[in-house]
């Protein structure tokens, strides 16, 4: 009886630990970031206009170091419509570069050059190859599927007319954070559906890959996580309210057969552990694997969504190794 009574006492000690060990906990930086979030009794950003939300982030991402790089700008023509461009490469690069598309987060609302040019440049430095990131329009200026196509364009005339910019559009990736995230997938379907351009990797920040709302982590982090349940369903609302645009696979990728999905580039997707975002990137990771697509998925405990773009967490030595790992990919897969 005493050793039945030790054996509990010890499997109760046991699971006691196990559960705080599992518990998911911020890492420190990142929960000093999130007090302070969580204390400035601000308006949640779904409840202001979209030009108020936009200036939320604006203000957010003010006051970096930027990395040495040189920038410049282009705009293109795609069926009579303009699509600005800017072209990001190494300081003093000098011949023609291998090339990564970026696609900016912000849930369509959100973001521009200047909000995500740290994480651009960074990646820049650290991979070697020249990034073109892609003003597309956001929302709820336009709807979906505008924003895809245009990025679809923009990677398409790279692929046919990278050496006007100082690039190899043979040597191609796609990259995006969050909703960018989703359109690199968007944009590697279309690919595949128009059978070009050829692209040799996808990298997908913690993406955003379907429009539901009920997995276990938009449950559990539902909110005090910086990006909340009720503000993606508000990106989602400006993006599109119709069902079967939500449904479409160029707009919840998740939703692709394993037919659809067989073919597209070897992918890198990031996911961040206390996001709500989280389960949904890596059932995509698990679905592309199904279908046969060379993918890594790696986690990042203690991390929030956006951790690679939010230039307060930019000096974090996990968003640091999350950074080197996706531009060490770029540097294996562009060579």
């Amino acid at each position: 009886m005493k050793l039945q009574h030790s054996l509990l006492a010890m499997a109760m000690a046991t699971a006691s630990v196990n559960s705080f060990a599992d518990a998911p906990q911020p890492e420190r930086h990142v929960q000093q970031f999130l007090q302070a979030l969580n204390s400035s009794g601000g308006k949640p950003i779904e409840q202001l206009s979209p030009q108020a939300a936009r200036q939320v982030l604006i203000d957010a991402q003010k006051g970096v170091t930027l990395p040495p790089a040189d920038v410049t700008e282009k705009t293109i023509q795609v069926n009579g419509q303009p699509i600005k461009l800017n072209i990001v490469k190494p300081q003093g690069a000098q011949g023609t570069l291998p090339v990564f598309m970026f696609f900016h987060g912000g849930g369509w609302i959100l973001g521009d050059f200047p909000t995500h040019e740290r994480l651009v440049r960074d990646l820049v430095v650290e991979s070697g190859a020249a990034a073109v990131f892609v003003n597309y329009t956001p929302s709820p200026e336009a709807h979906y599927p505008l924003a895809i196509n245009q990025a679809y364009a923009a990677t398409r005339w790279v692929a046919e007319h990278g050496s006007e910019i100082g690039v190899d559009g043979k040597r191609l990736a796609l990259v995006g954070n969050s909703v960018g995230g989703n359109m690199v997938a968007a944009v590697a379907l279309q690919a595949k559906q128009q059978q070009t351009p050829a692209i040799r990797y996808d990298i997908m920040l913690w993406p955003v890959t379907d429009a539901r709302f009920d997995t276990a982590s938009y449950h559990q982090f539902a909110n005090g996580y910086f990006l909340s349940r009720n503000m993606m369903k508000w990106f989602w609302d400006a993006y599109t309210t119709k069902q079967s645009e939500r449904d479409n696979i160029l707009a919840s990728p998740l939703r692709a057969t394993k037919e659809q999905l067989q073919g597209l580039p070897p992918t890198l997707i990031q996911t961040a552990e206390l996001d709500v975002l989280r389960d949904e990137g890596e059932a995509f990771g698990r679905k592309l694997d199904a279908a046969g697509v060379d993918v890594t998925v790696t986690r990042y405990n203690g991390l929030i969504h956006d951790y690679g773009l939010l230039n307060p967490l930019s000096e974090v030595p996990a968003v640091r190794t999350a950074i080197r790992q996706a531009a060490e990919e770029l540097k294996t897969h562009l060579q």
